[in-house]
């Protein structure tokens, strides 16, 4: 979720997570639970030492808590204003909303569903957990996990509403190597992100298509390939704790 909006940027129980999951934690690999970090570099054709194009990512645990916020932007220009605001509850991570132009962005669903492997079969809904998106099962999937979230993005400092959509796949661990480190274990994630910002009509535009690749032990942004709106792919070169 890198720049939310321009801003751009489901397991019941019924059968819980816990019942299609490994033993590990979503946590494991993007480090969501300690102060860590990582840079990742575009694959491009301007060298990276002649300021070729690169991001940052932070994490930020709220100590004594069950919350973490995300920051991402240009390591030349850090800290950025935005960051996301993650809470892990039971079985799930929850997404909150974010901070950006000086102000905070709540984030509500109105519906979100879970569905079995690429074709998002056998969909069921998810009860609410104070309407916060259900953004990532908490235990790792053992298969493919089809999760579907649509609701409001409220802006706080004006009231202005945007609806959204938001698509994911979720993929069971597996081998993964980038440019700058071989021999990893990833989290495969998919995503697609519509929106009505700037128009609010109800009219779902696509605003974010992409792969991110996320390696046990290192965290976000391993990998990234971008399809929509401008693809671009992009790998993690450093990694940090502070």
């Amino acid at each position: 979720m890198i720049a939310r909006l321009a801003l751009v940027a489901c397991l019941v129980l019924v059968g819980s997570p816990a019942a299609n999951a490994t033993t590990e934690t979503y946590a494991d690999y993007s480090m969501t639970e300690v102060r860590s970090g990582g840079e990742f570099w575009a694959e491009d054709n301007k060298p990276h030492d002649q300021d070729g194009w690169r991001n940052k990512w932070t994490w930020t645990p709220l100590e004594g808590t069950p919350e973490s916020s995300v920051a991402w932007g240009d390591p030349n220009a850090w800290p950025p204003e935005s960051s996301e605001r993650f809470i892990q509850s039971g079985d799930w991570l929850l997404l909150d909303g974010w901070s950006d132009n000086g102000t905070y962005y709540r984030q509500r669903v109105e519906s979100e569903g879970i569905g079995d492997g690429l074709d998002c079969t056998n969909q069921r809904p998810i009860p609410s957990d104070g309407d916060r998106q259900h953004y990532v099962p908490w235990q790792v999937p053992a298969s493919i996990v089809c999760l579907i979230a649509e609701g409001t993005i409220t802006e706080e400092s004006s009231g202005t509403v945007i609806r959204f959509r938001h698509e994911q796949l979720w993929f069971p661990p597996g081998p993964c190597s980038n440019p700058y480190h071989s021999e990893q274990r990833c989290l495969k994630q998919y995503e697609r992100w519509s929106d009505d910002n700037q128009h609010y009509d109800g009219v779902l535009r696509e605003k974010l298509r992409r792969d991110q690749f996320i390696a046990k032990g290192k965290g976000m942004a391993f990998r990234i390939v971008q399809y929509a709106p401008t693809p671009w792919t992009a790998n993690g070169r450093y990694y940090w704790r502070w």
